[in-house]
């Protein structure tokens, strides 16, 4: 059963995968910050892609 807290979300655009353990602390996101918590102007570390351009990732 996936949480909020540890489900991991992809951009759409490059195939970063935010993982909430981690966070982005190079974009200002402490780990363990759930992706429904992270500012609407965040983007994406490695393209510049938009929040909303992130998915949730189902693991196979």
């Amino acid at each position: 059963m996936t949480t909020m807290t540890t489900k991991r979300w992809i951009c759409e655009s490059c195939g970063f995968i935010y993982d909430p353990a981690e966070g982005d602390p190079d974009g200002g996101i402490a780990p363990g910050t759930p992706f429904e918590e992270i500012p609407e102007d965040w983007y994406c570390p490695v393209c510049g892609a938009r929040k909303r351009d992130f998915v949730p990732y189902e693991e196979d």
